[in-house]
């Protein structure tokens, strides 16, 4: 039974090698990983902090925010100065949430809110929270990190 067992992990850890290798590969082309995961294009170019640049901060509204839906992020501004990302996929059905108002973040779809400070659920029906999101801010300039 134990000689069993051995094969079965051995082939198991094969496996998850070839997959780390599949995986972890850049395609050759010498890409910054972060980069790609940032989700970066030929039309925005990276910064010295090696993200992409979302917005300027003066395009973010104090009390209010701003979806990004190509990048599938909302940047919000609860106070001025503060600036705050989450995802712009709605928690309950993966619609993207399409506005900023009133202090919330709203999903078209069924109607549920997120707190524009920590993204909290106002309204449901979504079950939790939108993911937070990493930014830097720098310069004026808001972006991916």
């Amino acid at each position: 039974m134990n000689a069993r067992r051995r094969t079965v992990l051995a082939a198991g850890a094969v496996g998850a090698a070839a997959l780390a290798t599949g995986c972890g590969s850049d395609g050759g082309d010498g890409g910054d990983a972060s980069a790609a995961s940032a989700g970066a294009t030929d039309s925005a170019s990276p910064g010295a902090s090696g993200g992409v640049e979302l917005a300027r901060t003066e395009d973010i509204p104090v009390g209010g925010g701003t979806v990004f839906k190509e990048r599938k992020v909302v940047v919000t501004q609860p106070e001025e100065g503060e600036f705050r990302a989450f995802s712009a996929v709605c928690t309950h059905a993966s619609c993207l949430v399409s506005t900023v108002s009133d202090g919330t973040i709203n999903c078209p779809c069924h109607g549920s809110k997120y707190s524009i400070t920590d993204a909290a659920v106002e309204a449901g029906p979504a079950p939790r929270p939108l993911p937070a999101e990493r930014i830097s801010v720098s310069g004026g300039a808001i972006r991916l990190a």
